[in-house]
């Protein structure tokens, strides 16, 4: 039940998306990003830099690739990975870097595509977050060696290069320890996520505009000049003396029916597996303040209107 016409038709499909990329369909979670890693050679002895301010996927996969995860610090307004804090970290053991476009917000793609070329060492974006996003009339996804997207029940890697794709296949076909092959079921639920993708887009960005104009509780995201931000969560920063008052707001709001959520809260480098003394000072105010809103594609006027009055009274209240 792996690796049929389903699974073809929707990396055909979504070669659409990539600037007809070549795409290679695998599981979600850390196996794209980990079969890229071992495409390209990367392994033990090597360092890879990535994000604290993120799940953990992209530290899982270096890990398991028997690599050495680097976390550095982010931009605290796009909440992406700050090239100038990669530039710092780089060593002679730097074989890439992992820029996770956060919530839809695409990273310094251009800052970080120079600073990767210029010391050569491999790109490998992480935008299964960010479908659609842009930066400077960019696709995100376009400028790694390879690019992690996840639809639906699907993730897909997709690479410009022929001859790293075959690679990629062949270990996703060999059943890798990267997980188990994408299954049928999965495919079709990724098509079917794939073609309802540009509509859910336009939706939360809509709701995106309206809670950006009527919040006046939070702190509403930023976006950079340039940047075509998708909405994947829409996360808002709660002024204050810290985790506390975000934890005092996200309770006051649950109680009032408005289910925001605390994506990361607790950032990669202090997870017992990641433990680090590394210093990173605007993730670890960023931890402290954001929250997630609810901005799915299927909210109604009045929902949002709720949400927008909800926040704005306890805004006034904290």
């Amino acid at each position: 039940m792996t690796q049929g016409s389903e699974v073809a038709a929707f990396e055909k499909e979504f070669s659409t998306l990539a600037d007809e990329r070549h795409c290679i369909a695998v599981e979600p979670g850390s196996s794209g990003l980990h079969l890229s890693l071992l495409a390209l050679g990367i392994g033990c002895g090597d360092e890879v830099i990535v994000p604290s301010y993120a799940s953990e996927t992209a530290a899982a996969a270096v890990r398991l690739a028997g690599a050495t995860p680097v976390f550095v610090d982010i931009e605290p307004q796009t909440f992406c990975l700050d090239p100038e804090a990669v530039a710092a970290a780089l060593t002679p053991r730097t074989s890439a870097v992992v820029p996770v476009h956060l919530f839809g917000h695409p990273a310094a793609m251009h800052r970080l595509s120079a600073l990767a070329a210029r010391h050569g060492i491999a790109l490998l974006e992480d935008a299964s977050q960010a479908p659609l996003a842009q930066i400077e009339g960019r696709r995100v996804g376009t400028y790694g060696v390879v690019s992690i997207f996840n639809v639906g029940e699907a993730a897909v890697a997709t690479t410009a290069d022929l001859r790293l794709a075959v690679t990629l296949k062949l270990l996703r076909d060999q059943g890798h320890d990267a997980g188990p092959a994408l299954t049928v079921a999965a495919a079709q639920a990724g098509r079917g996520a794939l073609e309802g993708l540009v509509g859910a887009t336009a939706r939360r960005r809509a709701h995106a505009r309206f809670l950006n104009s009527a919040l006046t509780g939070v702190l509403v995201p930023y976006v950079e000049p340039g940047a075509h931000h998708v909405y994947h969560q829409y996360t808002v920063r709660v002024p204050g003396n810290g985790r506390p008052d975000r934890d005092a707001f996200a309770l006051a709001l649950a109680a009032r029916g408005v289910p925001a959520t605390v994506t990361i809260s607790t950032p990669v480098h202090r997870l017992a597996p990641y433990r680090s003394r590394v210093h990173l000072p605007q993730t670890e105010l960023v931890a402290g303040q954001t929250l997630s809103l609810p901005v799915r594609s299927g909210l109604t006027e009045q929902e949002l209107v709720r949400i927008a009055a909800v926040c704005n009274t306890l805004g006034g209240l904290l």
